[in-house]
């Protein structure tokens, strides 16, 4: 697996030479490991930047522009305060609604951004028992594009963490404003304007950290993703030569994962009639361990949001868990309130059983030059072919209880 680590180890953000490139040697390793070409999908599609590089900037600019008209306002007339507060969340909850099928230009996409072309690769292997169209299906996926940024992800997360927590807060403290001027409740003036001015600042400080971030071509991208390419490449060596009874297997390479997940959107949506909600289980491998860093171990998101916090494809998890208890291999399951977005999200979008499997700590080095093979430690990328592995075999022997007996 490490020798795919370092195969893959280029500059490829999608709609680039590089990611080209990575296309034409995924298609390569496939045959290598024994797939017709009949067996081997390359499927191109087009899409527009503009929700992955032009959107969130757009976004954080209103934002600040609205933060400080909030507090320039709440000094002069609180109605203004409150109605500039509902109108920027009645338009950043419109803009995050039309989010949910960014694979769509659109006119902002259309006329505000630049159209890239990008390729898809996997192979599919039919179950040995059941007719291809009443067997379940179980995707394995990995995204093949990189891309570098002008600050970590480690750092992207956080920021995004403070925007998020501190407008919370900052909408707390002017709840707290508005009860004390319209009510008998008396709070502390001095406690209310300190909120306000701390978390305003908060708030804008973050979005100008995130408006200064711009994409590039100039990481290696060895832990993210050429980790999880490998463990897709070695998990369908395996699964070639020892198909499932009941399931049908996509081993997918996706791309445009790092401009708004278009190539899994694209693949869900030109497939969806052949999955059913219950009988299909996605596997989506990110960013798999960190040699240098101390929590190198395998992680995946069980749970996301801020309250209530919502549970991650449950069933999955558990399948996830058992299977990693009896290859005796630690797992760890972890909660986020923002800043995830992988190639599971169109599956969840639809209801589908996804997770993500990876290693948070990674962070520290994605979207970077120091995205490099020697962070890659391939006994990790082992475990998690075994964990994997040993899931899939359990769906298939549950089969029956899990796809034919709806209650």
């Amino acid at each position: 697996m490490f020798e795919y680590i370092k195969y893959f180890s280029f500059p490829r953000l999608a709609g680039t030479d590089g990611e080209q490139k990575a296309v034409e040697l995924t298609v390569k390793s496939f045959k290598d490991i024994g797939f017709a070409d009949f067996q081997i999908h390359k499927e191109s599609f087009e899409f527009s930047d503009f929700y992955s590089t032009t959107l969130m900037k757009l976004i954080m600019v209103i934002n600040l522009t609205f933060s400080l008209f909030i507090l320039m306002f709440a000094y002069i007339s609180l109605y203004i305060t409150v109605f500039i507060t509902g109108a920027m969340i009645l338009l950043i909850i419109l803009i995050v609604k039309g989010l949910k099928h960014p694979e769509f230009p659109g006119f902002w996409g259309e006329y505000y951004g630049t159209t890239r072309s990008a390729s898809n690769v996997f192979v599919k292997i039919l179950p040995k028992k059941l007719p291809e169209e009443k067997a379940g299906n179980i995707v394995i996926s990995a995204h093949l594009d990189s891309k570098s940024q002008t600050f970590k992800t480690f750092w992207r997360i956080l920021f995004y963490r403070i925007w998020l927590y501190g407008g919370i807060f900052l909408g707390f403290f002017l709840v707290l404003l508005f009860i004390r001027t319209y009510t008998i409740i008396k709070i502390d003036l001095v406690v209310v304007w300190t909120g306000l001015w701390i978390f305003t600042i908060l708030v804008s400080i973050s979005n100008i950290f995130l408006v200064s971030i711009n994409t590039h071509n100039k990481s290696p991208g060895a832990l993210d993703n050429a980790s999880g390419m490998a463990v897709v490449f070695e998990l369908s060596k395996y699964f070639k030569e020892h198909t499932l009874d009941n399931f049908n297997i996509w081993f997918c390479q996706f791309s445009a994962e790092e401009l708004g997940t278009m190539g899994s959107r694209f693949f869900v949506n030109k497939y969806e009639q052949e999955f059913i909600k219950g009988q299909i289980f996605q596997i989506n491998l990110e960013m798999l361990s960190c040699a240098c860093q101390k929590k190198n171990q395998i992680e995946y998101l069980k749970s996301y949001g801020v309250l209530p916090r919502k549970k991650i494809a449950p069933l999955l998890c558990k399948y996830i868990e058992n299977a990693a208890l009896e290859e005796n291999v630690k797992i760890k399951g972890f909660h986020i309130s923002i800043g995830a977005h992988t190639d599971s999200v169109p599956f969840h979008q639809r209801g589908y059983d996804s997770i993500d499997i990876v290693t948070r700590d990674a962070g520290k080095y994605t979207h970077t030059k120091l995205d490099t093979p020697d962070k890659v430690d391939p006994k990790v990328l082992q475990e998690a072919c075994l964990i994997i592995r040993r899931t899939m075999r359990s769906l298939d022997k549950d089969f029956n209880i899990l796809c034919k007996n709806k209650k």
